[in-house]
């Protein structure tokens, strides 16, 4: 089906419709049989050619336009976004920084932290999930908080998210070389941070596709990973392991379950926070993918698994196999394999040659994170450009759908990654990562708010959720629910920040937490003051709710999901409760 969406500008008759085939790539046919290998790779890097824009349109119509007709292609199956749902962004949060998480807080802290946390994801994730089915445009929720709140709101929030993964490149190849200290320490870092840029060059070079490989690989391996941890836990709590002893929950009752009270189960909040970044790459690829209405809403149930599963359950048997008082648990970096609570309960059980297999997990998950760096980076840096956030150059996509401007852009960047051979590495990466720190809190309270302004301005105009292909299962009290725990996250860390547990006030430590908020402030006050735009917030009737969507003919939609639920209805109550959790 083909499907057209129109755009009329304000105080003009003239329209532009953008016709956009769900299940073919938005890229031009090209005629390789009487052009060599060379001659078509050579074409493959020229601009997607485009049609000129009614410059009678605003810029926000123009905006939207170009997002949904936006070249990338979309060549992501089930089975990537999936696993990108599922262990996309399993990575150090988990493996070692659930570590220090419960030496501060203890193992009640991580559960009521984790699972709070997890229900503000699983809510997130399932609206974006019900925004990227209806508008599976480029940019994803870059592009919503431009759309349903405001553009001073979108563009601190679009440089926000391109922010966040531009740093992280160079920082988690640095973590990349430090894994590997634990088995060399011989060789330079230098050595292995060029191995491991060249690494993640070439898997974005390979386009959309290269990423959905290498993470769906990646992803594979961290989740073998897990799940082997959580049934080898078991068997060592009930004193199966090879020094065996029944511990049960010996460790909650001596040292105990809360180390520092509330505040520690503040300061474990953060923690638990930025343990789900990238958990929503699942909905910005939505526009690389040949059916999201199909897949998306699959991959978004996933989360609830990956939550239960992976963080809820193993995290539970780290708390009964660590005591939260083991010296070892702050380690001398993030990625410190030997402060990884999983390598440490392993160590404690007396098993042998399983902490450099944890070690490689590590090393893993850190190349994924950086891999998804790039892929995040250029898609922010792409929809910047479409709306107009950035110069028209960095949304530059060449006939193969990749953002090359974007993608080199995030590559220079990450040639930071060398200053690893620097004496001043650590002060320098501290105040990177200090941009990124509360990035992905403000991006998930933007995408719960977005979603709340998109039920709303659908109700204003009489139309409801009977309309979407995919619905949020949590609905507008989901939203709201992320939303204000997002708040509660920010408070909290402003408290800890301000007065850290165990120490006195300290300037630098404040802002190297805080540092997002202030950058925030900068960019707001810049955009208002380049634009004259004071717009707060968009009234309800005037965002658009219609452009970008794959499918415009509502009727047919509406009976198309009727017949949808009425099949589901019909089946088995085993197969209706597969379906509503999978």
């Amino acid at each position: 089906m083909t499907s057209s969406v129109e755009s009329k500008g304000k105080g003009s008759d003239s329209a532009v419709t953008t016709t956009i085939n769900p299940n073919e790539p938005t890229s031009p046919s090209t005629s390789s049989s009487n052009e060599g290998w060379f001659t078509n790779f050579k074409d493959s890097f020229k601009p997607m050619p485009l049609d000129d824009l009614d410059p009678n349109l605003s810029d926000i119509e123009k905006a939207n336009i170009i997002s949904a007709r936006a070249p990338l292609k979309r060549s992501l199956k089930s089975r990537h976004l999936q696993m990108i749902a599922i262990g996309g962004s399993i990575g150090t949060g988990l493996f070692v920084g659930s570590g220090s998480a419960l030496h501060i807080g203890g193992p009640a802290a991580i559960l009521i932290a984790w699972i709070l946390v997890g229900v503000m994801m699983y809510s997130t994730v399932q609206a974006l999930g019900e925004l990227a089915v209806a508008f599976p445009v480029s940019g994803s929720f870059v592009q919503y908080n431009t759309r349903f709140i405001s553009s001073p709101w979108g563009f601190c929030m679009a440089w926000n998210y391109a922010l966040q993964w531009l740093v992280v490149l160079p920082l988690e190849l640095v973590a990349a070389s430090i894994t590997i200290k634990y088995w060399n320490k011989d060789i330079s870092s230098a050595a292995w941070v060029a191995i491991f840029y060249v690494l993640v060059a070439v898997i974005n070079f390979f386009g959309v596709r290269g990423y959905g490989e290498a993470e769906f690989v990646f992803s594979m391996i961290k989740v073998i990973a897990v799940v082997g941890f959580i049934i080898l836990g078991i068997i060592l709590v009930c004193g199966g392991g090879p020094k065996g002893g029944y511990l049960g929950g010996l460790y909650w009752h001596k040292p105990g379950a809360f180390a520092h009270g509330f505040k520690g189960v503040c300061a474990v909040f953060v923690t638990a926070a930025f343990s789900f970044a990238g958990t929503e790459l699942c909905g910005l690829a939505a526009a690389e993918t040949a059916n999201p209405r199909k897949s998306l809403p699959s991959a978004t149930k996933q989360v609830f698994w990956r939550i239960t599963l992976f963080y809820i359950i193993s995290l539970t048997l780290i708390g009964l196999l660590v005591p939260y008082t083991d010296k070892r648990l702050m380690g001398s970096s993030s990625v410190d394999a030997t402060a990884s609570p999983f390598v440490i309960s392993i160590v404690n059980g007396g098993i042998k040659g399983l902490p450099s297999v944890m070690n490689v997990v590590i090393m893993v998950a850190v190349l994924s994170v950086g891999n998804s760096s790039v892929f995040g980076c250029s898609r922010s840096i792409a929809s910047l450009a479409e709306q107009g956030f950035a110069p028209k150059i960095c949304g530059y996509i060449d006939r193969q759908g990749r953002p090359l401007v974007g993608i080199i852009i995030s590559l220079v960047v990450g040639l930071l990654c060398f200053l690893a051979a620097s004496p001043k590495e650590g002060d320098v990466f501290n105040w990177l990562l200090a941009l990124s720190g509360l990035s992905s809190v403000f991006t998930w309270g933007s995408i719960c708010f977005c979603h709340i302004r998109f039920r709303y301005a659908l109700k204003v105009r009489g139309r409801g959720v009977d309309e979407l292909a995919f619905a949020s299962q949590c609905g507008t009290i989901g939203s709201w629910f992320g939303l204000v725990l997002n708040i509660l996250i920010l408070i909290a860390q402003f408290w800890i920040a301000l007065f850290p547990i165990g120490s006195s006030p300290d300037p630098s430590d404040f802002f190297q937490a805080y540092l997002t908020v202030p950058v925030l402030i900068v960019f707001y006050i810049f955009y208002v003051a380049w634009k004259r735009d004071f717009m707060i917030y968009r009234k309800a009737m005037d965002i658009d709710v219609d452009t970008g969507r794959r499918e415009t003919d509502m009727d047919l939609l509406k009976q198309e999901i009727a017949e949808e639920k009425a099949y589901i209805a019909s089946k088995p109550f085993y197969y209706r409760i597969y379906k509503f959790w999978c």
